[in-house]
């Protein structure tokens, strides 16, 4: 057994189809179908159950499959370590970032970071915190832009940014629009919250303590902001959002009043997290003054146009 019929194997798993994974190894099928055929025998295995052109996994082959594949990803690891240890900017940077922060930090600061690292293309993942961790504990990512403490002594962070909350609801013509409010002051029962697994979620019942009983009554818990901003804008409600996640939507119209929340936990840190011991580490410290330096100017125009009157 050898990493190439181990890349065999997967391509069939993925193609459903010799003649297709023959292709993609860049091998004629008779190549291909005898490699699997002494894997199987030397396994004691049947892969695949072969249904004139196409295959499939075999029921009992499903765990051989995918420990071919975490075994290629390793082996490709073991590449892309060498290559960073040998150069930490050569090479794609896999960085994952939280939905709360990707829409309103990418506009104003990846242009930035692709000039900051020529040499070092970034490949975005979106998801929720605890994915993101895991695929960073996991080798999958090299870091990620989080806005929690992961408390993990295994993990380096680097502050970005700290951005306040604003309690965000439908404007009236009635009513005067206040530049803060006290977190005591809050309705919970008005407010929209992210669905479970979102750290803004966790961040605002912790905010508002007596919102824990609103949002098990809550009949809609919407999986982005976006979708909340429009529940909101519709008079559905209040919802808690970064200043970032307000300012961009005040630019969007003036269907939106928002005021600064005082209190304790009204704010947040956004930070890159990654690996002790990281061999991309140079290039994600380059990463996060890069991302900071066009971050934290934002915030502190969005803050000052707030207090002028925008």
């Amino acid at each position: 057994m050898n990493l190439r019929d181990l890349e065999y194997v997967v391509a069939v798993a993925e193609h459903e189809h010799f003649g297709r994974a023959a292709a993609a190894c860049n091998v004629s099928q008779p190549t291909l179908s005898g490699q699997i055929l002494k894997l199987e025998a030397e396994l004691g295995l049947r892969l695949f159950e072969r249904e004139g052109r196409g295959a499939r996994v075999s029921d009992r082959a499903a765990a051989v499959i995918a420990q071919a594949r975490a075994t290629l990803a390793a082996a490709a690891a073991v590449t892309d370590a060498a290559r960073a240890a040998r150069d930490p900017f050569a090479g794609p940077l896999r960085l994952g970032i939280i939905a709360t922060v990707a829409p309103y930090l990418l506009p104003i600061a990846l242009a930035g970071a692709i000039d900051a690292l020529p040499l070092t293309p970034l490949h975005l993942v979106e998801d929720l915190t605890d994915r993101l961790l895991a695929g960073v504990h996991g080798g999958a990512l090299d870091g990620a832009v989080i806005a929690t403490d992961p408390e993990d002594d295994k993990l380096t962070e680097i502050a970005l940014y700290d951005e306040p909350f604003f309690l965000v609801s439908a404007r009236r013509r009635d009513r005067r629009r206040r530049a803060s409010i006290r977190v005591e002051e809050i309705d919970s029962a008005t407010l929209l919250l992210l669905a479970e697994g979102h750290c803004l979620r966790d961040q605002a019942l912790a905010l508002c303590a007596a919102a824990q009983k609103a949002a098990l009554r809550a009949d809609v818990r919407a999986t982005s902001l976006e979708t909340l901003r429009h529940l909101v804008s519709a008079g559905q409600g209040a919802t808690l959002a970064p200043l970032l996640a307000y300012a961009d939507w005040r630019r969007l119209g003036p269907s939106l009043d928002g005021s600064k929340i005082v209190g304790g936990g009204a704010s947040r840190q956004v930070r890159l997290i990654f690996r002790r011991g990281s061999p991309r580490r140079a290039a994600l410290e380059a990463l996060a003054q890069s991302l900071r330096s066009s971050a934290a100017p934002a915030v502190a125009a969005s803050l000052r146009d707030r207090r002028e009157g925008g």
